[in-house]
């Protein structure tokens, strides 16, 4: 016997078909790569993302064609977010930090057709644009200048619509979107969303035990959106009806603690270096900034240290870790606290939140080793698998990478991690940088977020050295604090009340700065290659 409900297709079309209902006069606010700022309303998205999809279509956009952009945070992407799927196109976001030959191959294995591009980007776009097939280039006019031969004007694209637009007919299971991994082993590997996997996606990050996201929230999309949905935050916005505000190219801190204070954000997504530098600004001019009561932090990418938490609640700023990938829409896990817990004593707490987290509602997790499903005692590690609605099945155009999932169905994530008995995930490494030391092993991510702890230390990474009779031994690189000064038996020291001494980096080395992916991460590939020719004479 089946149910007696409605088959009604859960797709971004309905998402943006409620805006002109419920919240066309809720502004979207976007700081544009000239620095001005650009403000209108969810009226003005809602028709300017219909036209963009009636003139793809006038211009021959068929169902499933990928649309490129190469763009910057800010209103023109948002429209292309829903205006490409409304249309029955695949939106597919361009890391425009990847290097050029790396972005062709990422065209061409998508088979791009169209491309909407930042003026700002056509240098960018003009290192690899002849390595590619893309029949047609819209360019966003920041400032008015002519445009290169061949290339034409998004606003006259969209000034070709007629507002007769009807949406064709899509399935809640065809694609809506797709993003490339970052590619730090092989080539980059394609991700393709669905409608359905997005609104689900979105439903659960703003439940009230995940990011509790209300229409009474400013959010900000601080996260690219050429990475990861940007990390979700401009469909739930879309979706509730909540004040966007998207910062453009200018991320340094001034300039985001600048729209925090003048728009009352609320909400914002980021890595922990990204907060690191805000926390640090924050500190720095302490009476400057007005920020929003109950500003929170959606922290992501890598884990945030204690230390970092601690300092931006004391700054106002309540950060949520979190824990997804690209293949995850992005987001599968977040730490909250359960009702009980809100009782227990600070440092308790402060365990619980810079845990990855537990599972949102239909994500399945689990940790797998060569003994097995691990049991949930918070000490077992594993490699961290996980499945649901939201959770890829495939790489697009990939068969190679088959092996990525289990026979039974499940993601196998590349994350070694353990899960206690509360439910909370706690990862200690990615398999390829946990540190085998004489037979046992040595998770760098705990030694870096006690390293950053150190209030002279403002970031440091782990890396694993080989080492001629132990395998591996650690080595810590470490950026300090401006003017601070620490010995390596000092940094050795302060650690031993937390780690055994055979756990402890056996060299620890002082640099101006740590390398970092296109997203913010610390890049352990780049620093592995800079001490891949390490001599333990020099060890200091």
């Amino acid at each position: 016997m089946k149910g007696s409900m409605m088959d009604y297709p859960l797709t971004l079309n309905a998402i943006l078909e409620r805006l002109p209902q419920y919240y066309a006069g809720v502004e979207v606010v976007s700081r544009l790569p000239n620095t001005s700022i650009h403000r209108y309303t969810y009226a003005d998205f809602y028709h300017r993302a219909r036209a963009l999809g009636e003139a793809l279509c006038r211009r021959g956009l068929q169902s499933g064609d990928r649309v490129a952009t190469l763009c910057w945070n800010h209103y023109a992407h948002m429209e292309a977010y829903f205006g490409v799927p409304a249309a029955g196109g695949v939106i597919h976001t361009l890391n425009l930090r990847l290097h050029p030959s790396e972005l062709a191959f990422i065209v061409n294995h998508a088979q791009d057709r169209f491309l909407i591009v930042d003026d700002v980007l056509l240098p960018l776009w003009q290192q690899f644009a002849d390595k590619t097939s893309v029949e047609r280039v819209f360019v966003i006019r920041h400032e008015k200048k002519p445009l290169p031969p061949g290339m034409e004007d998004y606003e006259t694209l969209l000034a070709e619509a007629c507002g007769d637009f009807s949406y064709p007919r899509i399935d809640e299971n065809d694609a809506a979107a797709m993003c490339f991994t970052s590619g730090t082993t092989g080539n980059s590997k394609g991700v393709v969303y669905s409608h359905r996997a997005i609104v689900l996606h979105a439903l659960a990050f703003s439940l009230p035990d995940a990011l509790a996201i209300s229409q009474l929230d400013t959010v900000m999309a601080l996260a690219p959106m050429f990475h990861a949905n940007a990390h979700g935050v401009p469909h739930v916005a879309v979706m509730l009806g909540c004040k966007m505000v998207l910062p453009g190219r200018q991320l340094d801190p001034t300039s985001v603690l600048e729209l925090f204070t003048a728009e009352q954000v609320t909400f914002a997504t980021a890595v922990p270096t990204v907060w690191t530098t805000i926390s640090e600004a924050l500190s720095k001019e302490p009476g400057r900034w007005r920020l929003a009561p109950g500003l929170r932090g959606f922290v992501g990418g890598t884990a945030c240290p204690e230390a970092l938490m601690r300092k931006l609640d004391q700054q106002g700023i309540r950060l949520i870790q979190v824990w997804g990938m690209t293949e995850t829409t992005p987001v599968g896990v977040c730490s909250t606290l359960k009702s009980y817990m809100r009782d227990w004593k600070e440092d308790e707490k402060y365990k619980v939140r810079i845990r990855q987290g537990r599972a949102l509602p239909f994500v399945e997790t689990r940790v797998v080793n060569d003994k097995g499903e691990a049991p949930w005692d918070g000490q077992t590690m594993g490699e961290l698998q996980v499945r649901g609605p939201w959770v890829a099945a495939s790489y697009f155009r990939a068969p190679e990478t088959a092996d990525r999932w289990t026979a039974d169905g499940w993601l196998r994530t590349g994350d070694v991690a353990t899960i206690d008995r509360e439910g909370y995930i706690q990862i200690a490494d990615r398999a390829k940088d946990l540190i085998k030391s004489g037979g046992e092993w040595i998770s760098s991510v705990d030694l870096e977020n006690a390293l950053a702890g150190h209030p002279a230390i403002r970031e440091a990474g782990v890396i694993a050295v080989p080492h001629p009779k132990w395998d591996e031994r650690p080595v810590a690189v470490i950026v300090l604090q401006p003017g601070m000064k620490i010995t390596p038996e000092e940094l050795r020291a302060y650690l031993s009340s937390r780690f055994a001494k055979w756990q402890l980096p056996d060299a620890c080395v002082f640099v101006d700065e740590l390398p970092h992916t296109s997203t913010g991460k610390l890049s352990k590939l780049e620093l592995r290659k800079r001490f891949v020719a390490w001599n333990w004479d020099q060890a200091g």
